[in-house]
């Protein structure tokens, strides 16, 4: 068990998730992931980012006791050195050190009933963690993010992700003429308060990519440099508008509720 506040596994975990996490996690190709829900889903997935290191304490491991430990690398810390490493002010005992995915977006397919989401330069870490996380449980095949979008591999975003980082494949830093002429016959959606259409009243067939934009500027339409339908959500109350990630959770229902219909 580690126990010295001198390790140097505290300074390697601080590096990842530190002002300079960007920069350490691209060029050691690692993130960090903490919590409970996090271990349990790097430990199940087999196509997700893959788990290098497991950091836990003896209580940590006592909350996914009932899982299969024995083909990982487990170090084991005392609750000092987990306080030490961790990003959080309560923390649970369990660090997860993995792989970033090494994902090609050329190898990405559509079905014909794909639902693809496209982050355009958000900004928000947990806006773009529950977006992901509202992915997973609506069935969206992939989330790509354009470039200088925020780093979906900080510790805020694989935290408000509570394990779905998983289970839904990111391809980060893409532009938007590159999904668009990947998938030339997909139907694309751009939410916009401005749009005169209701995502509700839309006819959606084949495949799909929502676009959602900046949460301060959005995204104009012409600057995609593809065409695209701009759509709104209909409002009964007074509200003027509604934060991102519950406006695209609820596109991600609407476009998940057309498919299943």
């Amino acid at each position: 068990m580690i126990e010295s506040l001198h390790s140097p596994h505290i300074g390697r975990v601080k590096a990842l998730i530190g002002s300079k996490g960007a920069k350490e996690r691209r060029e050691q190709g690692l993130f960090v992931a903490e919590g409970v829900q996090c271990a349990r889903e790097a430990l199940a997935s087999h196509e997700g980012p893959e788990l290098k290191i497991l950091y836990a304490t003896e209580s940590g491991l006592s909350k996914i006791s009932e899982l299969d430990l024995n083909s990982i690398e487990i170090i084991e810390v005392s609750e000092a050195v987990m306080k030490a490493m961790s990003d959080t002010v309560s923390p649970q005992g369990l660090i997860s050190l993995c792989y970033k995915p090494e994902l090609d977006i050329s190898e990405l397919k559509a079905t014909g009933s794909s639902r693809f989401i496209y982050l355009h330069e958000i900004q928000d870490p947990g806006n773009a963690g529950t977006i992901l996380r509202t992915a997973d449980a609506m069935g969206i095949s992939a989330v790509i993010t354009s470039p200088d979008s925020v780093d979906m591999y900080s510790p805020k975003v694989v935290r408000s992700t509570a394990g779905s980082l998983w289970n839904v494949p990111v391809y980060e830093g893409i532009s938007f003429d590159r999904v668009a002429s990947q998938f030339p016959a997909a139907q694309k959606l751009l939410l916009s308060s401005h749009a005169k259409t209701s995502i509700l009243d839309l006819s959606i067939s084949g495949d799909c990519i929502a676009i959602f934009g900046n949460e301060a500027r959005g995204v104009d339409a012409a600057a995609l440099g593809a065409a695209v339908t701009e759509v709104t959500i209909p409002m009964a109350g007074r509200a003027e508008s509604l934060n991102l990630s519950a406006a695209a959770s609820i596109v991600m229902f609407t476009l998940s509720s057309k498919v299943a219909g």
